[in-house]
């Protein structure tokens, strides 16, 4: 865990509980010691973030309510702008602008990315800022979206983390699935012909 991540999420009440439960010794030296890290994406990040086809994204509202959404579109849609800074083009959805309202009164966002089927999870905590209008999203507007886009979403990143894998329950897209099936179907394919060959063979010796 970097350090930046933990100096953002380690409250007095986290650190207590941690103590409580005897794993303060093991975190504290992400916080205590050593030189700033986790606040820029490197190479690994920005490839596990390019390659995502969603996310989850948490705002917190004016009732100082959590709202938790998930963010979809083309692989590549969620691109990283520099080495702090990441950006998609927000679809326009079902109108309710919950996320959007909310990011008005508190630019804070908590993120968290998904590859379930390799186990791996990218957490990250940024400031979000917005260019309304179609042509503020033409640089960010990805190949093979079928919506039109409203506005441009910029991510400050302030602390990103690789989380644990355990308990993530691995689960399979259907293009990640689709080598595997085609190579069954082959399979399935030569069984089949094999089959018809002897059938066809035992009639001639009948």
């Amino acid at each position: 865990m970097p350090r930046a991540f933990s100096e953002l999420t380690f409250t007095p009440a986290v650190r207590a509980h941690q103590e409580r439960m005897g794993s303060a010794k093991t975190y504290a030296k992400f916080i205590e010691s050593g030189p700033q890290q986790g606040h820029e994406i490197g190479e690994p990040e920005k490839a596990f973030i390019e390659a995502r086809d969603g996310f989850y994204q948490s705002t917190v509202s004016e009732t100082g309510w959590p709202y938790v959404q998930y963010r979809g579109g083309p692989t590549g849609f969620l691109k990283v702008l520099g080495p702090q800074t990441i950006g998609y083009a927000d679809f326009s959805g079902n109108k309710q602008y919950i996320s959007r309202g909310n990011l008005d009164g508190n630019d804070r966002v908590a993120m968290i990315l998904m590859d379930y089927a390799n186990r791996r999870r990218l957490k990250i905590l940024g400031r979000v800022a917005f260019t309304e209008g179609e042509d503020a999203t033409t640089s960010l507007y990805p190949d093979g979206a079928d919506a039109p886009a409203e506005r441009a979403v910029i991510i400050r990143v302030e602390a990103l983390d690789w989380n644990c894998p355990r308990h993530i329950t691995p689960r399979f897209t259907e293009a990640e699935l689709r080598p595997h099936l085609n190579s069954l179907g082959q399979q399935l394919a030569q069984l089949q012909a094999e089959n018809d060959r002897l059938k066809q063979e035992l009639a001639k010796q009948s």
